[in-house]
């Protein structure tokens, strides 16, 4: 038991941790990683399993330089096993909406699907997953904002490698003279 959790401890840090430090550290705005962490969260839940990192690539390609890229996909890796627990939440608020039918989920329900005789009830289902998801999307990502904010300003002001006392690209480049050579 020992051995696991040590184990997990250690994939946790490496797969987690350190890419976390490593963006903290790079100096990035507080307010450009919560954004971007909420934003990941929020792709990252996405109810249809296996189209979060294209989701996130296309996110992080329409907003450019609004989203810090690596955290991101971070928090949409950290997101995946959320992901498959609100599938269900999701697709039930999807059925509310639009007054649709319930969809079981049982094991006949699910015999059915495999067997290609619930089709149609599965692509309404996951229509109204999809309806659920987007119509929660707003909230959750501001929400996150709000929560991640907070938390960012002071991991970046404890972990950022930028000190007030280091130079500047520009003052840096002031203090070398250029030499004219002679021919």
């Amino acid at each position: 038991m020992a051995i696991s959790k040590v184990r997990l401890k250690v994939w946790f840090d490496k797969k987690i941790t350190e890419p976390l430090v490593q963006i903290l550290r790079r100096g990035a705005e507080p307010k450009q990683l919560a954004f971007s962490a909420a934003l990941g969260i929020t792709m990252g839940v996405f109810p249809i399993c296996g189209v979060t990192v294209l989701l996130c690539g296309v996110a992080i390609g329409l907003l450019g330089s609004l989203c810090h890229a690596p955290t991101v996909m971070l928090f949409n890796f950290i997101a995946t096993p959320i992901e498959l627990s609100l599938v269900v939440p999701f697709l039930r608020l999807g059925e509310k909406l639009t007054g649709g039918p319930h969809f079981p989920l049982t094991s006949d329900a699910l015999k059915k699907v495999f067997t290609g005789q619930a089709s149609r009830d599965v692509f309404l289902s996951i229509g109204n997953a999809l309806l659920g998801w987007l119509i929660a999307t707003p909230f959750v990502i501001v929400g996150l904002y709000i929560l991640f904010l907070p938390c960012f300003k002071i991991l970046v002001r404890k972990l950022s490698s930028v000190s007030p006392t280091a130079k500047s690209p520009t003052s840096m480049q002031s203090d070398f003279k250029s030499k004219e050579r002679v021919a």
